[in-house]
């Protein structure tokens, strides 16, 4: 880095290794705990902090009305994402304090302060800490929440679910319960699939009433929204009122979304897809949008081409005749051009290249390593009908289909003028040459969004921008 130069020009290698690493994160990570914890040796902390395995551990509150499922959905969420499964009655048992002896002897609710306590207790052990935890039914109010957030127990996801009150009454007076194992069952809405523990099923002890149901129900609406406004950051609402599975499903999603990073992001986008799939109209609208630099790697060899360069009079007689740039000087053109300032300030968004496994690999050496990978797919029929009925006008440049957009007059449609590479023959033969190179291009990129292009350009644009400003989801664990 050299300070002498202004604007102060950041070697690529360092933004690449801090994103890939989330360095941003990672700093944002160890202040927040140091101002939380507050240890007498911020150093020894820290290097503690450094040693865990993972600092993305899940970090969940689980919260919904009686019979909405969360015991089931917590189990299911444990059971994929590897964390600690904690209910009230959990923390309790593994509670070695005497005076909450006392308190669950009389049947008395444990104070505020000293539940807080039995929590950050229990999330402190190492198996939390390693694995992540599951609240489930914790908070159950407003001051709860607040009280944990005091003593830093703050969650990264929180998962509501909700469903009509008539439904969780059919849920509370039909639930049954496995004794062997604990899970719960309903006649209805969870069969269990095994004879024999349909057989063991048994009710809850006391049996539930409409009554005592219903208070219950009253309690939880009580606090629910004030406890939905504090958690207003990190919560999401699902609709407890569908198969379990379903609701799984949507659970599971949001436990692995990541929140949006503060982290400074330098976008590098690469975009395949077959002739026809709109790459040239997106990268132009992300590059408008976005302020980031759209190169099309036919266009900037045709650029080199054209100017009086030694490079430009070495590729010109391939570009005259149509045949195929040789890799080592279309890497050389794309390298001096990724290596500009504009692209490593603003960053770039690639299309044409690479075509296939050995120019991406070639691409990946030169240190040029894209953030976002995008596969636009379509078929092929869909692509014919796209390329072959296009044409331009060679008086203004407009461009006209034959299907989505006629020529305005019968004078502009005798002038319009077609492209010979959009023939029928020619643009079966490019497609066929991309099918054959596709696949191992979505193995080296095995991270790559597909997205379907046979749509709205406006309905793509929108789907390209949500997953290039959102976080990649968090992997699952082994």
């Amino acid at each position: 880095m050299d300070e002498t130069v202004k604007p102060l020009r950041i070697p690529p290698e360092m933004a690449i290794y801090a994103e890939k690493h989330e360095i941003f994160d990672l700093l944002q990570y160890l202040i927040r705990n140091l101002l939380v914890d507050k240890p007498e040796d911020p150093i020894r902390y820290l290097i503690g902090l450094l040693k865990r395995d993972n600092t993305e551990v899940p970090r969940v509150m689980l919260l919904g009305p009686p019979a909405s499922g969360k015991t089931t959905i917590a189990k299911m969420l444990c059971e994929s994402t590897q964390a600690v499964h904690l209910t009230a009655s959990s923390i309790l048992m593994d509670s070695a304090d005497l005076a909450i002896e006392e308190y669950t002897e009389q049947s008395q609710q444990v104070p505020r302060e000293l539940w807080v306590k039995m929590i950050q207790q229990r999330l402190s052990k190492v198996d939390c800490v390693r694995r992540g935890w599951i609240l489930e039914g914790i908070p159950i109010s407003r001051e709860e929440a607040l009280s944990l957030q005091e003593a830093g127990i703050a969650p990264e996801h929180v998962v509501m679910l909700e469903a009509p009150d008539a439904v969780l009454m059919e849920r509370s007076l039909g639930k049954k319960i496995d004794p062997v194992t604990g899970d719960v069952y309903h006649v209805t809405f969870i069969r269990p699939e095994n004879i024999e523990v349909t057989r063991r099923l048994e009710g809850p002890v006391p049996p539930p009433t409409e009554e005592l149901v219903a208070r219950s129900l009253v309690e939880y609406h009580r606090e629910s929204h004030a406890l939905e406004r504090t958690y207003q950051n990190c919560v999401k609402v699902i609709d407890a009122d569908q198969p379990h599975v379903d609701v799984f499903a949507q659970a599971l999603r949001f436990v692995l979304s990541r929140h949006r990073s503060a982290a400074p992001h330098t976008p590098r986008i690469l975009l395949f897809g077959p002739p026809g799939s709109g790459k040239s109209l997106q990268a132009r609208l992300l590059a408008q949008k976005y302020k980031i630099i759209n190169i099309c790697c036919g266009k900037l060899l045709k650029a080199v081409a054209a100017d009086e360069s030694s490079m430009g009079q070495l590729i010109k007689p391939y570009l005259e005749s149509g045949e195929q740039v040789p890799d080592s000087m279309v890497q050389q053109i794309l390298t001096g051009r990724l290596s500009q300032l504009d692209c490593t300030t603003h960053g770039w968004i690639l299309h044409g290249y690479p075509r296939d496994t050995e120019q991406a690999e070639r691409l990946h050496e030169s240190n040029f390593i894209p953030s976002r990978v995008f596969f636009l797919e379509m078929t092929d029929d869909t692509a014919i009908e796209r390329l072959t009925l296009r044409s331009v006008d060679p008086v203004t440049g407009d461009r006209y289909h034959s299907l989505y957009k006629a020529a305005p007059s019968p004078e502009v449609r005798a002038r319009l003028r077609t492209d010979p590479k959009d023939s029928e023959t020619a643009v079966l033969r490019r497609l066929r040459e991309y099918g054959s190179r596709v696949s191992g291009l979505q193995a080296f990129y095995p991270d790559a969004v597909h997205l379907n292009a046979d749509q709205d350009p406006h309905t793509v644009f929108e789907a390209l921008e949500s997953r290039l400003v959102g976080r990649l989801p968090k992997q699952l664990p082994n």
